[in-house]
């Protein structure tokens, strides 16, 4: 399992990668791991939808079980990873790089302050597993 560095992590397993005022969001390997094989991805955002912190944006289904993806901040969307929903295998295979759900401009980046960086969700997933 890998948490790379440079992210920002939510206790609901989504990873956040800021550049500038444009985040881009997924689920880490920690949760897909979590889901075992992925089998349907649904977005429920598109581009120039406006989105609240907290906002359920995608169910990622599984095999095991089905969640929802939460967004960690408030925003407007500008762009979805169209490829992940006609391959969700993608979510299991690299779920950091061609496995990102979509990216959005924040209103407030500050909202970010509240999330992990790596070695602190690996800390509360080592927690997690008892």
């Amino acid at each position: 399992m890998s948490t790379p560095m440079g992210l920002k992590y939510a206790k609901t397993d989504e990873w956040v990668k800021l550049e500038g005022d444009v985040a881009t969001i997924g689920i880490s390997d920690y949760a897909q791991e979590q889901l075992s094989d992925v089998v349907y991805v649904e977005l429920a955002v598109e581009p120039g939808d406006t989105v609240s912190k907290g906002d359920a944006i995608a169910t990622v289904e599984s095999v095991k079980a089905a969640a929802d993806v939460n967004f960690p901040a408030d925003g407007e969307i500008i762009e979805i990873n169209e490829a992940v929903t006609e391959n969700p295998e993608t979510l299991n295979s690299d779920p950091y790089d061609k496995g990102w759900l979509l990216k959005m401009k924040l209103s407030d980046p500050a909202q970010l302050d509240d999330l992990m960086d790596a070695d602190a969700y690996d800390a509360y997933n080592e927690s997690r597993e008892g």
